[in-house]
């Protein structure tokens, strides 16, 4: 029965019967799907034993224990429904979630503190694994539970070779543990089953044409990580810079991402259609927004610049009463004329309360607005930057505190999401590759765009120029009327 829900490499890892296994794999290849269905199979027996199953996250732990649950009724297994309880802890207490079983042991989801595991019985499985900011502690405190004839379950993607997964998992290879280790490339186990296995679930026609593009996108969205993300193959220098999980952690799903295309060929129109096809969308989707930003607040804005191919993005932040930065929302521009990124920005900046700043990417073309909006606010206002490998050195790691620290926030959003992804390590220095272009849920080609922009806001909220602020009952705005402005193009 197994055999016909399972695909091959799932059932290796649950037929295992090692006390420590671990498993280095591809992203979304159903791994831990596959160990729900061995925590039911072990909680189900009477010679079975209880599982003690640690994510990241408290979205990971309602999956997993979802997922127990439908193996228990796939089985015929006698179980209660998925239980939310709280668990003692030493600081605070913690919510977790639990299923029970007729032979009496439980399937339970913890939270990631080691102390958790102190007098507990059984399987632990630790999930995603690379990405526990206390593994090695994790770790000790799981092994303690082979000595009552328990058993652990290490599984995750890599996250950089200086990491103690990927140190874990190369003692193992070394023979200096006496581990089983599995090993699940996106390739393999789209050779075992994978895509037909996901078309079947989303009602999609396979074919070995459809299934080649299938591939080509999921590689896609996943460049230039793609190697350590689909390939198992750690980065050098510690991998992407930011991991996963921290990034996901301060995005903000009330935050929108606005963006704005023009059509082909659209620089080639009049200067009036061209201002009126962005006022129009400037009042559609950016006016009411700006209208609720805080007006006692401080605001800055970072911008990478691009024309053609890449994004043109600015991230506005909100400096809040306890000092930390807020992207109320983003603004990605898609083949939009100099004049018109111009229009847009000027208008957004002329409105945010209490301007204290902006950054530009100055390089190439960049360097016309970066210069005519220094020119407009001011040089102390506005940054020209030179994104070279020193200011990436300098900045990219205040970058990262503010995200550990919980001192910035940014839309939650899956491009957003790619785009900080993009940073890793070359040469010890953190920075988005020249190169490294990935590609967006659109289709269309991005380049760390709003990881880019957000580091320069954050640069210019670290830099802050000469407050400026007004109070007016008619449309006048920093720098002159947008109206005159306007007219002016």
């Amino acid at each position: 029965m197994l055999e016909a829900v399972l695909l091959p490499y799932q059932q290796l890892w649950v037929a295992d019967k090692s006390p420590v296994m671990v498993a280095e794999k591809s992203r979304r290849v159903g791994l831990s799907w596959g160990e729900a269905c061995k925590s039911s199979l072990e909680a189900a027996a009477a010679s079975g034993q209880d599982s003690w199953y640690i994510g990241y996250n408290k979205d990971m732990a309602q999956e997993f224990i979802r997922d127990v649950a439908f193996w228990a009724k796939h089985f015929g297994h006698a179980a209660s429904e998925m239980e939310e309880i709280v668990l003692n802890d030493e600081e605070k207490d913690i919510l977790s979630f639990r299923i029970n079983f007729a032979s009496g042991h439980r399937v339970t989801a913890l939270s990631s503190r080691p102390s958790n595991l102190r007098g507990k019985q059984g399987r632990v499985v630790i999930d995603e694994a690379a990405f526990h900011g206390q593994l090695k502690e994790l770790l000790k405190a799981a092994f303690a539970l082979l000595i009552w004839g328990g058993s652990v379950a290490i599984i995750s993607t890599h996250d950089g070779v200086d990491n103690p997964f990927n140190e874990l998992v190369e003692d193992v290879r070394a023979g200096k543990k006496p581990y089983s280790l599995h090993r699940i490339t996106f390739d393999e186990a789209i050779a075992q089953g994978l895509c037909k296995r996901v078309f079947m679930a989303t009602k999609r026609a396979w074919s070995p044409e459809a299934q080649a593009a299938w591939c080509e996108e999921i590689r896609a969205i996943y460049r230039p990580n793609d190697a350590e993300e689909l390939d198992v193959i750690p980065s050098q220098s510690g991998g992407a810079y930011l991991s996963r999980s921290l990034i996901e952690s301060r995005m903000d799903p009330t935050a929108p991402v606005l963006r704005l295309e023009c059509p082909e060929h659209f620089e080639q129109r009049p200067d009036n259609e061209r201002r009126g096809f962005v006022a129009d969308w400037i009042e559609e989707h950016l006016q009411d927004l700006v209208g609720t930003l805080p007006r006692a607040l401080r605001h800055y804005y970072g911008q990478d610049f691009a024309r053609n191919g890449d994004l043109s993005t600015i991230v506005p932040l909100t400096e809040e009463q306890t000092l930390k930065k807020r992207a109320p929302f983003l603004i990605e521009m898609r083949n939009v004329p100099f004049k018109q990124q111009e229009q847009v920005l000027f208008w957004l900046a002329d409105r945010l309360p209490r301007f204290s700043g902006g950054a530009h990417d100055a390089r190439g073309n960049g360097q016309y607005l970066a210069e005519v909006a220094m020119q407009r606010y001011g040089a102390a206002m506005i940054h020209q930057i030179m994104l070279t490998r020193e200011w990436y050195r300098e900045n990219m790691p205040k970058l990262k505190a503010a995200f550990e620290d919980d001192e910035l926030s940014v839309p939650k959003d899956a491009d957003v999401l790619g785009d900080f992804r993009a940073i890793v390590v070359d040469a010890g220095v953190p920075k988005v590759p020249d190169n490294a272009h990935t590609t967006g849920v659109d289709g269309k080609q991005r380049h760390g765009d709003a990881a880019i922009a957000t580091a320069l806001g954050y640069f210019a909220s670290l830099n802050p120029g000469s407050l400026i602020e007004f109070e007016s009952i008619s449309d006048d705005r920093i720098g002159g009327q947008y109206d005159d402005y306007m007219r002016a193009l």
